[in-house]
C-alpha cells in the first residue's frame, strides 16, 4: 500500500482490498506483465522524456464492466482529436515521479478533464512506464476501480471534446476490432466503439490489457482501417 497527500487535502492510496472479483484477472496482469509485453517503446535509458500519467478507470455500468475514456480537443498540440484515457504531464505539486507522483497526476488530470470526483476512485495498480515517441511523453498507466461513480463530462472544451464510457464487452467484441493504418504505414490495434475510432497508444494499452487479462476474443487482424489525420 502506498499513501501520500494529494492536492485535494486527502490521500492517495494504492490498494487491492475489496475489489470486485471480475477485476482479479486485471490485478494479476498488473502484477506479472513485463514492459516489452505492453509495448516496444520504452522510456529512454538517458532519462529523457516528459513524465506523465493516465488513469485506466474500470467502472461497472448497465452492461457490466466498462472503461472511462475522453476525446481530446481538436485544437490541442499533442494527439489532437484522439480518444484517450484521462491524463497528462506531472506537475511539481504531484511529487516524486518515481513514487507517488503518477498516482496524484492521474487523479488530478482526470478531475480537470472529466470532472471525475477522485474521492470515489480506488487506485489498485500501475503498469510499467511506456514511451510515446511522437510526443516525447513517458507515461505511467495507473489503474483504478470506480468504487463510487460520480457525474463526468466536458470541463474545459479547449482540452476535452467528449467524455464517455465503453463497456468491456464492446471492446472484446470481434466486430468492433480492427488494425488502424497510419498514413506513414504504421499499423496497430484499433476499436470502433461509441461512435469513435480508438487507436494509437490508448488502443495499444487496451489491447494488451484484454490479452493479458485473458479477456481477448479471436478477431480479424487483417481487417484494416485507414487513419485520416488531415482534420
Amino acid at each position: 500500500m502506498t499513501r501520500a497527500s494529494n492536492t485535494w487535502g486527502g490521500s492517495v492510496t494504492l490498494s487491492k482490498e475489496g475489489l470486485p472479483g471480475w477485476l482479479d484477472p486485471v490485478v494479476r496482469a498488473v502484477e506479472t506483465v513485463e514492459p516489452l509485453q505492453l509495448s516496444r517503446f520504452l522510456p529512454p535509458a538517458d532519462g529523457a522524456g516528459r513524465q506523465s500519467a493516465v488513469l485506466i478507470l474500470f467502472g461497472e455500468g448497465e452492461r457490466g464492466p466498462e472503461l472511462l475514456l475522453m476525446e481530446r480537443a481538436s485544437s490541442l498540440r499533442s494527439h489532437a482529436g484522439q480518444p484517450a484515457f484521462p491524463g497528462g504531464a506531472l506537475d511539481p505539486e504531484d511529487g516524486d515521479p518515481a513514487a507517488e507522483g503518477p498516482l496524484r497526476c492521474a487523479l488530478r488530470e482526470s478531475e480537470e478533464e472529466t470532472g471525475l470526483d477522485p474521492a470515489g476512485v480506488q487506485l489498485f495498480g500501475m503498469l510499467p512506464k511506456l514511451y510515446i515517441p511522437v510526443s516525447g511523453f513517458v507515461v505511467a498507466p495507473v489503474l483504478g476501480w470506480w468504487r463510487e461513480p460520480s457525474p463526468v463530462g466536458v470541463v474545459d472544451p479547449n482540452e476535452t471534446a467528449r467524455v464517455f464510457t465503453v463497456p468491456v464487452a464492446d471492446l472484446t467484441d470481434p466486430a468492433n476490432r480492427a488494425m488502424a493504418i497510419h498514413p506513414l504505414g504504421h499499423k496497430g490495434p484499433a476499436f470502433l466503439v461509441e461512435s469513435a475510432l480508438v487507436w494509437g497508444f490508448t488502443a495499444g494499452l487496451i489491447d494488451r490489457l484484454l490479452h493479458h487479462a485473458g479477456w481477448e476474443r479471436p478477431w480479424d487482424q487483417d481487417r484494416l482501417v485507414p487513419l485520416d489525420l488531415r482534420s
